[in-house]
């Protein structure tokens, strides 16, 4: 029987909004943002459940690691997940049009919904050119209501592991969810990733996951008497102490005997993590790593917690792959790059997300008569012998071609401000008019992979000396049931080398 992780949290429609900017409002002194695409997925504990469902991190492997101080990255390929678990998301869901797009993501995931007042949260996040230029936040907090204590109890029950992603929207503040969590925490496993708004975490609790912003403010809001509280004058004297330090050990100390926790790991960005247990206090370090995108780095840490003590591995080993795992996460791109990869769950949207009605007519007359779709793709630029080889070579593969081609926003992006010297319209037409071509689809990201999610080809051509699994689109195809093939390019021939040849007048 596969392990069950049961994720119970505040969920979030996130939006990013991805575009160029090159030019500033006639309107006002802002920057003018052309959007390219849009992706939509689950935010808040939706992307922590997509985690657990979709990991492909260390987290097996650690299973039976032992050391330390307490005691005893990933794209989803499908409905099941690569992680080999059962996951079950426990939140308030909105009956919106947003709350149905942010189900609507977490396919394979089971939900079990609360009662929500207000409508779906949002969060609307617009980037140009690789940075952040604004966030948009809408809806309510989307707290809890009417919630069934009793059927929250029995789907607790059934968990290996309960996994509380807190975003601070009312549910670990529900007296119910709190006294059903509180009866799980006496024999059950919880790991409890905090937040400041949020609702302390219950005693008992496995593993509490703060980073360090969260924990120096929950030292901050213990009890300003709690040294007189305690029967320990140390422990109270180091209460007190602990709301004015910024020290992660000390933190992770107090927070553990004031939260009755048996573990209590602080997180430091890229210096790793705290871990405080029965044992003491032991840094568990990062190893260095490249990227500047922390966001949903906690996420990925109390997943791979959670899977790590789902498959039997102890507080210390759970905390030795979530910190490799946020570290992985942090050097991929952080959540903007998982959004961007996701497969059957996204909800990726270009500016034109439908395929022309003749494509679709296309694809359905091929595959009626178990004929394969052939897809390739690429600026073409200068039409040459080297594009005419690998169409030839890619037709030749299937039963119909498809050229998925940059768009002019796109083909300036990749190649520079001089490019293209043709344009989208009439490389379109050129392509079309070639017998090897039965379609032409125009796209406007850096990349196919939203054309390719809407396209599902049979077989995705790429020219070069790449291999399938160096390509950002592959994890697209092959979730669409596609497979790879890459083509050797036609030696020397390319359009940058025709246009330096017409410069120099040759």
């Amino acid at each position: 029987m596969r392990p069950r992780i049961v994720v119970i949290g505040d969920v979030v429609l996130d939006r990013d909004v991805v575009g160029t900017s090159t030019r500033l409002s006639p309107d006002a002194p802002v920057p003018v943002v052309d959007v390219d695409h849009i992706l939509v997925s689950p935010g808040g504990a939706g992307l922590t459940a997509l985690l657990c469902a979709a990991d492909t991190s260390t987290a097996g492997t650690r299973a039976a690691g032992t050391s330390g101080a307490g005691s005893g990255g990933g794209v989803p390929d499908g409905a099941a997940g690569r992680s080999g678990v059962e996951v079950i998301l426990v939140a308030p869901v909105a009956d919106d049009d947003a709350g149905r797009e942010l189900t609507d993501g977490l396919a394979g995931i089971t939900v079990h919904r609360l009662g929500h007042a207000g409508p779906t949260r949002t969060k609307t996040r617009i980037r140009a050119s690789g940075q952040a230029m604004l966030r948009v936040d809408d809806g309510g907090p989307g707290e809890p209501v009417g919630v069934d204590q009793d059927a929250l109890t029995a789907v607790l029950a059934g968990a290996d592991v309960v996994l509380v992603s807190d975003y601070g929207g009312g549910v670990t503040r529900d007296r119910a969810v709190r006294t059903a969590l509180t009866a799980h925490a006496v024999h059950g496993t919880v790991v409890w990733d905090p937040h400041p708004r949020g609702g302390r975490p219950v005693p008992g609790c496995t593993l509490v996951t703060p980073n360090a912003v969260e924990a120096h403010s929950a030292a901050a809001a213990l009890p300003a008497d709690a040294a007189q509280t305690t029967t320990d004058d140390d422990a109270g004297h180091e209460t007190a102490d602990a709301a004015e330090t910024d020290d992660a050990a000390t933190l992770a100390r107090v927070l553990r005997r004031r939260w009755q926790a048996r573990a209590v790991a602080v997180t430091v960005g890229a210096d790793g993590a705290h871990l405080a247990g029965t044992a003491g206090v032991a840094h568990v370090p990062a190893a260095p790593v490249t990227g500047s995108d922390p966001c949903g780095a906690g996420d990925r840490f109390a997943a791979t917690a959670a899977l790590t003590l789902a498959a039997g591995g102890t507080i210390e080993a759970a905390v030795e792959a979530a910190v490799e795992a946020a570290g992985q996460w942090v050097a991929a791109g952080g959540a903007a790059s998982f959004r961007a990869g996701l497969t059957a769950q996204e909800r990726a949207r270009s500016a034109d997300p439908a395929l022309p009605p003749q494509v679709r007519a296309l694809l359905d007359r091929v595959h009626a008569g178990g004929g394969t779709v052939v897809a390739t793709g690429g600026c073409f630029d200068v039409l040459h012998a080297g594009h005419i080889a690998c169409l030839d070579a890619a037709r030749r593969l299937g039963d119909a071609l498809v050229v998925l081609l940059n768009s002019d926003d796109s083909v300036r992006r990749l190649k520079g401000p001089g490019r293209p010297v043709v344009g989208v319209a009439d490389r379109a037409r050129v392509l079309a008019a070639l017998r090897s071509v039965d379609a032409v689809v125009v796209f406007g990201e850096d990349d196919p992979r939203t054309a390719l999610a809407a396209l599902r080809p049979d077989v995705w051509v790429k020219g070069g000396d790449y291999l399938p699994d160096q390509l950002p689109e592959a994890g697209v195809v092959e979730a669409g049931g596609g497979t790879v093939t890459v083509l050797p390019y036609l030696s020397g021939r390319s359009t940058s080398a025709i246009l330096a040849r017409a410069g120099r007048g040759e």
